[in-house]
Parts: C-alpha cells; structure tokens; sequence
C-alpha cells in the first residue's frame, strides 16, 4: 500500500514518506482494492474529532484510474465510517480531485490551501 500510495501520490510531487509519519498510521483503517492478489487502489480513514473521521491517501494505480475502483473504494470507505460510528467524513481534496467527490455528495468548506506543495480543498459529507 505504501508503495501504491508513493508511485501515485507523492513521488510525481517530489515527496516520499518518512517514518515517523507512517508510524502516525498504526491506529488508521486501512482499505485496499484488490484484483487477485494485486493490491489496484487504497485509502485510509484516521480519526479526527468527536464522531468525525476523515478521508486520506485515496490512490488508484495509474493504468486503471477511471474505471470505477475510486468509487468502489469510495462506497467502501463510507460504509466503515459508518460501521464505526462516525457522522462525518471530511477530507483535504486535492483540487483535482473536487469533482470526483462532489458526485458522492461531498461539499466543499472554506477557501483553497495548499498542502504537499499543492492546492486542497477541504471537503465534508454527512453520513447519517
């Protein structure tokens, strides 16, 4: 997942991780997409405040991006928010990204930033 999450993620950005920061994910749910044994797609879910979870590191392998595994995960991810009991599932968009999240009904709060040298939106959807 680590290497998934690289590759698609940080390495076009000229970032890599380091590990005192995947040491802050041992607590974090970690959910995979697998075609056999080929890990394809991930994503994290970390707590954040009170019944609130936030989405992190949703990653799709570069030669099967739109081909509905981000949505598949997406669902997935929702659904064990809620299995977990949270009410709310935000998350730092890259603004690339705003329009695949708006389809699943997430709402842009607040104003661009920058996080990993480029633009984010934080995004939020009620689960409940």
């Amino acid at each position: 997942m680590i290497d998934l999450r690289d590759e698609i993620l940080r390495k076009p950005l000229g970032l890599y991780f380091d590990p005192e920061e995947l040491d802050r994910e041992k607590d974090d749910i970690l959910i995979g997409a697998f075609e056999e044994d080929k890990l394809i797609g991930c994503c994290l879910i970390t707590r954040a405040e009170g019944s609130t979870c936030r989405l992190r590191q949703m990653a799709v392998s570069s030669t099967l991006q739109k081909k509905g595994i981000g949505a598949s995960l997406m669902t997935f991810a929702e659904n064990v928010a809620r299995d977990k009991g949270y009410e709310t599932l935000m998350m730092h968009a890259r603004t690339s990204a705003v329009g695949f999240y708006e389809k699943f009904g997430y709402k842009v709060l607040g104003d661009e930033f920058y996080e990993v040298t480029i633009p984010h939106y934080t995004m939020c959807k009620k689960l409940r």
